[in-house]
């Protein structure tokens, strides 16, 4: 239905059934026109550029975002090439050397997952980590840890990266926090573009990171945050975006930020990403593709898949294999537990032979479902 938009990347591709965009998608036909115009405004305009990109783009892209997650100031999004980025640029709002106490839970991604140890290395950094299963009682449970104590910083993602499982909403945990100087982040990620969202209860306390390399189909390089309204953030990670309209006057004294979003943002960078995304936010305008249209369309390739390998009674991957059987309550992937990794390897290099390109973390096979897909593209995938 929707592969026409994909021509390309299918062409380039042939043969292949791709079960993996929820690691990276496929990106659209109009995103390659979206880079060749950043190239010849590039050309037009050279270093004039960055005043036309913060006049024009910038503010386009951000009023997509805001409609999307129903924000009412889209000033409140700022730009990075990754989500990481603006994780950190986050974390040096804190003084430096103070110590800290951050709660999360033990299926973030691996960014994240990395930097949390590192900092538990500074030796004044205490890190608590809720283990996400027995799913059932998760919600509960991370209630709990958040009323325990006051926390300088809690992180969760809104759908965890090694399950598709969908994390308890805010509204279910936020008046739980102690403490109006929580730093409180959730990593949206596999989440825009992918599940209808209202942001609008959360953004004045609340930052939501996402990014283009995964539903949002414009590739890497464009990430963002939606940045809590009521606090007043100075990052010591910092560079000249985010004092923009102040270039012009004198550097010196106390640093300046802006009174909105780009408090956040960082420097040079290269936004030819901004344009891709640009245009997948159009496509979307013009097909009438709203995030709960999508996840509608998602929803019926998920159970042509289920029904599918109900046929195929591999004894791997199977409904009580699925890591997860609340259907409703996960994103636009599933992921299958059995065995060890090297099994799950196995089975992963032996789909990809056969034209099925999946990925894997350690013992779990991920499954995820896209707009390039038809129901009848699953009939192709064989386990003998």
């Amino acid at each position: 239905m929707y592969k026409k938009h994909y021509s390309r990347f299918l062409a380039a591709r042939p043969g292949l059934l791709h079960c993996a965009p929820h690691s990276h998608y496929y990106w659209p036909d109009v995103t390659r026109d979206a880079q060749l115009r950043y190239w010849d405004d590039s050309a037009a305009m050279a270093d004039d550029k960055w005043g036309y990109l913060f006049a024009e783009k910038v503010p386009a892209v951000q009023q997509g975002i805001a409609k999307i997650l129903n924000l009412t100031d889209p000033q409140q999004i700022v730009f990075a090439p990754n989500t990481h980025e603006l994780l950190y640029r986050a974390i040096t709002t804190f003084r430096y050397g103070r110590d800290l106490a951050i709660l999360t839970t033990d299926a973030e991604f691996h960014s994240f997952n990395r930097q949390s140890r590192r900092l538990e290395e500074r030796g004044n950094v205490e890190v608590v980590r809720v283990s996400t299963e027995p799913f059932a009682t998760f919600a509960e449970r991370w209630r709990d840890a958040v009323a325990s104590r006051q926390w300088d910083m809690i992180f969760i993602s809104q759908i965890f990266y090694n399950s598709g499982v969908a994390s308890p909403e805010p509204k279910q945990w936020l008046d739980a926090v102690r403490g109006d100087d929580t730093l409180i982040m959730v990593d949206g990620y596999h989440g825009f573009g992918a599940l209808p969202t209202d942001w609008s209860p959360y953004a004045d306390r609340v930052f939501y990171l996402a990014g283009a390399y995964k539903y949002a189909q414009a590739g890497e390089g464009c990430c963002f945050a939606v940045v809590p309204s009521n606090h007043v953030f100075r990052p010591e990670y910092t560079g000249w975006f985010a004092d923009f309209s102040s270039l012009a006057k004198p550097q010196e004294g106390s640093v300046g930020y802006a009174n909105d979003g780009m408090c956040m943002a960082g420097a040079t960078v290269d936004l030819s990403a901004l344009y891709r995304f640009e245009a997948v936010l159009k496509l979307w305008q013009t097909e009438g593709l709203t995030p709960a249209r999508i996840l509608s369309y998602v929803r019926d390739l998920q159970q042509a898949f289920l029904q599918h390998i109900d046929t195929l009674k591999d004894p791997r991957v199977n409904r009580d294999t699925l890591l997860a059987h609340d259907l409703e309550r996960h994103g636009h992937f599933f992921t299958f537990r059995w065995g060890n990794a090297e099994q799950v390897t196995e089975l992963a290099a032996h789909l990809r032979e056969r034209g099925v390109a999946t990925d894997f973390r350690n013992d779990r096979l991920r499954f995820g479902f896209a707009l390039y897909h038809n129901a009848e593209d699953y009939q192709q995938i064989e386990f003998d």
